[in-house]
């Protein structure tokens, strides 16, 4: 067994204590791996490149504006039908 799965396996062990210092005295050490656990993940980040970021820019834009387009015809479209029931039972 690794040492940090020793640590963790005490951690949980303490964790499970139900008793209030059992609690407190694994809060140290659950601070300490959540940390350790946020540098790994953050090792694993990368940044984009300028041509990523202008690719991704341009397809939220283009999605952006077809979705406009697509909503404003079924607005108008479904307005419209609205309208016709309206004038024809509003007699």
């Amino acid at each position: 067994m690794g040492v940090g799965t020793k640590k963790m396996a005490n951690t949980v062990a303490a964790a499970n204590d139900d008793s209030f210092g059992g609690k407190i005295k694994s809060v140290p050490d659950r601070i300490r791996f959540f940390y350790n656990d946020v540098r790994t993940e953050m090792r694993k980040v990368t940044t984009p490149s300028r041509k990523e970021v202008q690719a991704t820019t341009a397809v939220v834009i283009v999605t952006v504006f077809l979705f406009g387009v697509y909503f404003f015809v079924i607005d108008n479209v479904i307005g419209r039908g609205v309208d016709m029931l309206f004038r024809t039972f509003a007699r």
